[in-house]
């Protein structure tokens, strides 16, 4: 007998489920919004089916029946988002419309998107406030004075989320065209994210001596002294416009956009713009000890948040050593005769200073 109960118990809570579900999927009349949603679902199915540009004819019917079955769902029994007077029907359908407006089929959600969303689901929320009635029979209407005041604030705040929304988007991009900003403290701003963990020494600075180094090294390295002040007089100086440093780092700089641009075309990283923002230069000190000490300098010349600048620098110390002289390079007049030739070391990275690039001697 308790089996037969639970059992009709059960048919009872199975037959309660089904007239939900038949409520909300089977349309009462043939003017609802589950119409709509049919509607829209067979557009997509036929625009999946048809070439261009019907295809495209038959996805905008689908974007315009979604958009008004949900519409007209969310309307129907209006649910406000705490402390304002927007239904969350007209942000799912400001979604929708952002969505339908500015999507693609590449990248369905874009930046306008997101900015442009809580702007649109303000206006849908105040349009139907200028009509009175409902479907063929609603009529134009001026708000009352309360209704215009808060249409007014909503419409208001949206915009200026949106105005935030954009800020970041903004902010984003600026950081990734140009990552040497993050080196700036924004500790005292108000609207941008605070990046103190993120500061370091700007990346393509540090890389641009990095690669420079091993060059200067290369060509000093084990050099007859002569030869390496000689080479030391025409670094920082001007040789057919550029110096000896200069010209390296501009044939580093178009290497590493080369790099740059091979990788954004096989969407690894975006364009890093900030490298033409780059100056590569150098100074040349008298050590008192004896030797000299080349200062690699890259100077950066892009925006920044203050008139500040600053410069990342990379030392060599370079010093004469005494050592046999090589028979298969150099002409020796005796057998064990020594020569004088640099020893060239550099720091392990380079360091940024917060001054302007000091006068050449």
């Amino acid at each position: 007998m308790q089996i037969t109960k639970d059992l009709f118990g059960l048919l009872g809570i199975v037959e309660s489920i089904y007239e939900r579900l038949k409520k909300i999927f089977i349309p009462p009349r043939a003017y609802s919004w589950q119409t709509l949603i049919y509607l829209s679902l067979f557009s997509w199915i036929m625009s999946s089916l048809a070439g261009y540009p019907i295809k495209n004819v038959i996805a905008f019917f689908g974007w315009a029946f979604l958009i008004a079955g949900t519409s007209w769902y969310t309307t129907d029994q209006p649910i406000l988002i705490p402390g304002t007077n927007m239904p969350i029907g007209a942000v799912i359908t400001g979604f929708l419309v952002s969505v339908f407006a500015f999507g693609h089929e590449e990248d369905i959600i874009t930046t306008r998107t997101i900015v442009l969303w809580p702007t649109i689901s303000a206006l849908i929320t105040a349009v139907p406030e200028f009509f009175e009635g409902s479907g063929i029979d609603s009529k134009r209407q001026i708000p009352k004075a309360e209704v215009r005041q808060r249409i007014i604030v909503l419409v208001g705040c949206c915009l200026i989320l949106s105005a935030w929304i954009q800020l970041y988007f903004t902010v984003d991009k600026w950081a990734r065209q140009y990552p040497t900003l993050l080196f700036e403290d924004f500790s005292r701003s108000a609207f941008v994210i605070k990046t103190e963990t993120r500061r370091q020494v700007p990346e393509n600075g540090a890389k641009i001596l990095n690669r420079i180094q091993p060059l200067v090294q290369q060509q000093l390295e084990a050099t007859p002294w002569s030869n390496v002040e000689r080479w030391l007089i025409e670094a920082p100086n001007t040789k057919n416009s550029l110096g000896r440093v200069n010209a390296l780092g501009r044939q580093v700089i178009q290497d590493l956009s080369r790099q740059s641009g091979k990788k954004v075309r096989e969407n690894q990283v975006e364009s890093l713009e900030e490298l033409r923002y780059w100056n590569v230069d150098a100074r040349v000190i008298n050590r008192k000890g004896g030797g000299y000490r080349l200062d690699l300098l890259a100077s950066w010349d892009g925006p920044r948040s203050a008139n500040k600048s600053y410069y990342l620098r990379k030392s060599c110390q370079i010093d004469p050593i005494s050592r046999p002289a090589d028979v298969s390079t150099v002409n020796i007049k005796k057998p064990g005769e020594r020569i004088t030739v640099a020893e060239i070391q550099c720091d392990q990275a380079p360091k940024p200073v917060p001054e302007s690039l000091p006068p050449k001697q």
